[in-house]
């Protein structure tokens, strides 16, 4: 069967693994099948105690008129954490979170980028931007052996939140270990004013063993060619900023909130829904040149691009941001909760007329 998967890639020029954008590399574990789960990810990694990217620690928006020049760099970094209490997983990532770090800048700019890969990783790495113009969207130009740095320049010229992600020759398995992010195109005239900004990113795990059972995991890429993941994230890990884990996140009545949200995939839409609101403007697939749409109660985001979303906080109450495919959220670990705090405005929504209510109730998971 592998044999004749080979084959067939063969026939379509693409060789032994699937070069999808324009590279292909000579070092590294990257030459592994389909039917063995990759060395590297049976290897000890170095332990850290999260990858969950703080939803809060993004850059402020840009507050000026003319194009500037950026020094950007990333560092691959290969690493061991929980995806839950008791289950160990080799992540693969940028700046040791998952998201990476989001990239914002303003269309115009010149961004002088550079990725390393970190001394002691087992694998090449490199960066597709989908917000550059040039082949790979620059993956070519910096793909980097462990240890080593490469560099790469380019100017923004085109407006939206847009992806970036590793490129190597196995790239659905980068990506599912937390090797994505997003790169953010303010138009010139900048993005309106909101009171909260928060990111998140979506992608699915293809672990070797049971959802929840105990000990390392190792990574499946049989399990993963099937798309049947057994882990479902927002932000590297299963409930990572609901109140179980390090949230809920926080908001105030009459503030208004974006929301940033990029899905990894590698092979799954997202259905993103915020449970108790409504996304009140929506920049579907992060094109935020067109006008958005009102009230959108999910989106649908494709795996290898973004939403951009605001929603308006009217009453006291706690928002759960889900994947509406539900299974995700109640099985896999798709979840984060923002608690809003205020006066009631029972006029809007009053929970329980005849006794005194509370935003701080715990309620189940939908």
């Amino acid at each position: 069967m592998v044999t004749t998967r080979r084959r067939m890639l063969q026939g379509l020029g693409i060789g032994g693994t699937a070069a999808v954008a324009g590279c292909s590399a000579g070092y590294g574990d990257e030459t592994e099948t389909l039917s063995r789960t990759p060395k590297a990810s049976r290897e000890s990694k170095q332990p850290v105690e999260r990858v969950a990217a703080d939803p809060t620690d993004l850059p402020a928006p840009i507050d000026r008129d003319e194009p500037t020049t950026h020094e950007i760099e990333l560092t691959a970094r290969e690493v061991r954490a929980e995806i839950e209490p008791g289950v160990t997983f080799n992540f693969m990532t940028f700046d040791g979170q998952v998201p990476g770090p989001m990239i914002r800048v303003r269309q115009g700019d010149r961004v002088e980028f550079t990725l390393t890969n970190a001394d002691g990783n087992a694998m090449p790495h490199n960066v597709d931007m989908h917000a550059i113009y040039g082949t790979g969207g620059g993956s070519v130009a910096t793909m980097a052996a462990p240890g080593e740095s490469n560099a790469e320049a380019f100017t923004a010229r085109y407006p939206g939140a847009y992806i970036y992600h590793c490129a190597v020759p196995n790239l659905d398995y980068h990506i599912s270990s937390g090797m994505f992010g997003m790169v953010l195109v303010e138009p010139k005239e900048g993005l309106p004013e909101v009171d909260r900004e928060l990111y998140f990113g979506q992608h699915e795990v293809y672990t070797d063993s049971k959802a929840g059972s105990e000990g390392h995991h190792g990574f499946d890429m049989t399990r993963m060619a099937k798309e049947d993941p057994n882990y479902v994230l927002l932000n590297g890990e299963k409930y990572a900023w609901a109140a179980a884990r390090h949230g809920p996140l926080e908001a105030e009545t009459g503030e208004r909130v974006r929301v940033f949200f990029v899905d990894g995939g590698p092979n799954l839409s997202s259905n993103f829904h915020p449970i108790g609101n409504v996304w009140t403007n929506a920049y579907r697939d992060g094109a935020l040149a067109s006008d958005p749409e009102k009230y959108v109660q999910t989106m649908k985001v494709p795996p290898g691009s973004c939403m951009v979303g605001e929603m308006d906080m009217v009453v006291p109450e706690r928002i759960k941001l889900v994947d509406h495919a539900l299974s995700r959220v109640a099985r896999k670990g798709m979840l984060a909760e923002i608690d809003v705090t205020g006066e009631k405005v029972p006029e809007t929504f009053d929970p329980s007329p005849d006794k005194p209510a509370s935003a701080d109730e715990e309620g189940p998971i939908y």
